[in-house]
């Protein structure tokens, strides 16, 4: 078949196949000190490297879903359908085998632990996830409530300003405080009273500017005041903030030079901060990280007119299955194994393929009759209300034209 009558490609196949990269290095990130601790690189981090991949791409995609929809009912709907069935089946089915392959000790067995699950806010309210992927998608629900927040009053487009302001709270956070402050059990209980009071409202329109505007609000309390480690989390919205405003500069509505200063701010961090204890936050590794996922999608952005290896873009279409249930099964899988570290190299290769190949089979599945059957039901529940209850947000006088953009 010839290159002008293959079939196209979607218009953003370059953020699948930038998921699917950053999907590959998180779960390379976890295999590799039980399968193959000898190829772990050291120099900067795979798996942070993954996720702030992830993190850009979100910041980039997610207010322009927001503003394509054009209304935040549809908006949430989309999330809740996109992202609750599988983080739930996931968290089930890893408490349903603790009998056999234990919960991780770092999770409380009480209500505040159920509480954090169901709001996904766990990094931010001092609970551990039941699978150690899902703290980051506490920075993602953070970043859409805060992005629906400025929706609803007309400051979305704000993007380089808010990145920028962001990496200075980095700083300033670092320099300041070591862990988050409020914390208990009632920070979780709290947040998700809020939380789902408030998707009630935006969800089915009653006080929803009001309610968006709460939400942020405790999104950003929770961040700066909540985090484990309250500089990275500022730094992740600072970076995500970017991702936006690499979105409004593409498109015409904003400048570069806030990205670059942002990630100039995010990278210096660490020379400052008190608390820089893990190994990949310390400054030579960090540094390294940041440019390296700075690079990365600069070069997806550059090639982004061209075909990008379906291979990565079909792990894009798996990335959140793949994402979320690598660990607990890699966790199942060294548990029958045993420890392979002390293994020859041949048979770590042999049982690295094995344990590969089960992770993408088993993504697949779930991607194929979990993920993909709620994104659709989402839909047809998003349609059926849109014909019968409108829900603009602040374009709610603006012209259908407009609307429609």
């Amino acid at each position: 078949m010839s290159e002008a009558s293959a079939p196209a490609q979607p218009r953003l196949a370059w953020l699948d196949a930038l998921r699917g990269i950053g999907a590959l290095a998180v779960v390379a990130e976890h295999m590799t000190p039980w399968f193959l601790p000898s190829v772990r690189p050291q120099w900067f981090h795979l798996g942070v490297y993954g996720i702030f991949v992830f993190f850009l791409v979100s910041g980039y995609i997610i207010p322009a879903s927001l503003e394509r929809h054009g209304d935040v009912r549809t908006f949430w709907l989309s999330r809740v359908f996109r992202l609750y069935p599988l983080f739930l089946a996931v968290g089930l089915l890893v408490v349903a085998f603790h009998w056999w392959v234990p919960v991780r000790e770092a999770v409380e067995r009480d209500w505040a632990s159920v509480a954090g699950h169901a709001t996904m806010l766990l990094d931010v309210v001092d609970v551990a996830g039941v699978a150690d992927t899902m703290w980051t998608l506490s920075y993602e629900m953070v970043f859409y409530l805060m992005v629906t927040a400025l929706f609803m009053v007309r400051l979305h487009h704000r993007s380089g300003l808010l990145a920028m302001l962001f990496a200075a709270g980095a700083v300033a956070t670092g320099v300041l405080m070591t862990r988050g402050v409020l914390t208990g059990g009632w920070v979780a209980y709290v947040s998700c009273a809020v939380f789902v009071t408030g998707l009630v409202c935006l969800i089915t329109g009653r006080f929803r500017r009001t309610a968006a505007a709460v939400l942020g609000v405790m999104a950003l309390t929770l961040l700066v005041l909540g985090s484990r480690v309250p500089w990275v989390g500022v730094a992740v919205l600072a970076l995500m903030f970017a991702g936006t405003a690499i979105y409004r500069w593409e498109r015409g509505e904003g400048r570069l030079w806030p990205v670059a200063v942002t990630l100039v701010a995010v990278a210096c961090v660490p020379f400052l901060a008190i608390m820089a204890g893990w190994w990949w936050v310390q400054p030579n590794i960090w540094i390294t990280t940041i440019v390296l996922v700075a690079a990365t999608f600069a070069a997806g952005m550059a090639l982004r007119g061209r075909r990008v290896p379906r291979v990565l873009v079909w792990l894009g279409l798996v990335s959140y299955s793949l994402y979320l249930v690598h660990h607990p099964l890699l966790r199942y899988f060294t548990w029958v194994s045993g420890d392979l570290r002390a293994e020859p190299l041949p048979y770590q290769l042999a049982m690295t393929a094995l344990a590969l190949t089960m992770v993408v089979l088993v993504s697949a599945f779930t991607y194929r009759f979990v993920e993909r059957p709620m994104q659709e039901l989402g839909r047809r529940i998003a349609r059926s209300r849109s014909s019968t209850v409108p829900a603009r947000g602040p374009a709610e006088d603006a012209s259908a034209t407009s609307a429609a953009r």
